[in-house]
């Protein structure tokens, strides 16, 4: 027989049970689907993230203690009186340029949480940062409506406060109304200066949930006169980034008298070093999820095994008078080749166009990013599992013998 006339035979045999051959047809589809829906997931949730680092600039670097502040100092058994506990006068020694050269910015930061007020309407705000106005270029955490503090807001603790996105929204309904208007934050009157421009979710947490104060303001009003949780640091450029966080450590080891035999009691966090181990995560994440939803596969490979065998058995009488009326092995072979195939193939092409719709959406928080490649692959793997799974009831009817396959009832 010609490939026409095996392609024509084939095709009738599916045709011959649609309910059968649509069945199979969704479980290849799943499988396909899955594949490429969960890569574009863990691609979507990785470049999410890295976005996020990326706006932040890799010229970043993020200065905290390893015991969260505080420390025991050598001889006491008690507390310590948190020698290595960070300060504002640390980041006063950080920002001078004789001292750190390298350094182009320092920004203090204190954070605490509260409850904000507008009226009637009240709303959490689970992360409440004290800091100065170079925290927000530092950071890229522009202000959307309205302005900023300045320096001098923060020298004599003005209370005027920066909202994220969603407390503004949380607040007043329409945040370009908020500018200007006066809330409660804990028991204390502040003056809305400005509403921040929005950020992106990563779908764990969100980053406009947020509120921005002078840190002098935090200290007397909010979280006392304890230690600072950070201090963020911009090195002058992405070339400069090593040796300004030798400058830093450096500087703060003497300004602690840390011993040299000790290990450093501050954690230093490199934003370039960041954005590579999240590079790495989320490509370990997509290999993840594109390993779980290829079983899905594997089990649609198994679905056309059983369902071709199932074919065989009731085309047994079929193939003994084919074979009987001269038709070769190879021939037959090739005829149950091309179904499994053939039932593969609709499967991934159906599967293809379902994840395509799917992934207009946003999924658990997060936008999926298609991959091309996985597409194609998943066709390409859909086509593979046909042949490897059809292989074994195609060689069982080419292997039938004429007079048994006649005897069958």
């Amino acid at each position: 027989m010609s490939p026409r006339d095996l392609m024509g035979a084939a095709l009738r045999g599916l045709t011959a049970n649609k309910l059968r051959s649509l069945l199979t047809v969704l479980g290849v589809s799943i499988g396909v689907g899955a594949v490429i829906v969960l890569v574009a997931v863990g691609n979507g949730s990785g470049k999410a993230v890295q976005d996020r680092l990326e706006a932040m600039g890799t010229n970043l670097l993020t200065v905290s203690t390893t015991g969260g502040g505080g420390g025991f100092v050598r001889g006491q058994a008690g507390p310590a009186n948190q020698q290595y506990s960070l300060t504002l006068d640390d980041a006063a020694a950080l920002a001078d340029k004789n001292l750190a050269p390298d350094i182009s910015s320092v920004a203090p930061v204190m954070t605490s949480s509260g409850t904000a007020t507008n009226g009637d309407t009240s709303y959490t705000v689970n992360q409440v940062i004290g800091t100065t106005p170079a925290y927000l270029p530092a950071t890229n955490t522009p202000v959307q409506i309205g302005r900023s503090f300045t320096q001098a807001d923060v020298d004599t603790s003005q209370r005027v406060i920066l909202l994220g996105q969603t407390a503004a929204t949380e607040l007043f309904t329409r945040p370009a109304s908020a500018v200007g208007q006066t809330i409660k934050l804990g028991a204390v009157d502040f003056t809305v200066l400005g509403v921040l421009a929005s950020k992106d979710s990563t779908g764990f947490n969100d980053p406009n949930a947020t509120a921005i104060v002078p840190i002098t303001t935090l200290r007397a009003t909010q979280a006392g006169y304890g230690a600072l949780n950070q201090i963020v640091v911009q090195a002058a450029g992405q070339d400069r980034v090593d040796t300004a966080q030798a400058e830093v450590t450096q500087l703060l080891t003497a300004r602690h008298q840390v011993p040299a035999d000790e290990t450093s009691p501050f954690r230093i966090t490199n934003s370039a070093q960041i954005l590579q181990t999240s590079q790495d995560t989320a490509a370990t994440f997509t290999a993840l999820l594109a390993t779980v939803a290829a079983i899905s596969l594997v089990v649609g490979g198994i679905g056309v095994t059983n369902i071709m065998l199932v074919t065989v058995t009731e085309r047994t009488r079929e193939i003994g008078i084919r074979k009987a009326l001269g038709a070769r092995r190879r021939t037959i072979l090739g005829q149950f080749l091309i179904e499994a195939t053939l039932l593969s193939l609709i499967g991934g092409a159906v599967g293809v166009g379902a994840a395509l719709i799917v992934t207009r959406f946003q999924l658990a928080g997060v936008h999926p990013v298609l991959v091309p490649s996985s597409i194609g692959l998943a066709l390409g793997v859909s086509a593979a599992v046909g042949l490897f799974f059809g292989s074994m009831p195609a060689h069982r009817a080419a292997g039938l013998r004429p007079i048994d396959a006649l005897r069958h009832e």
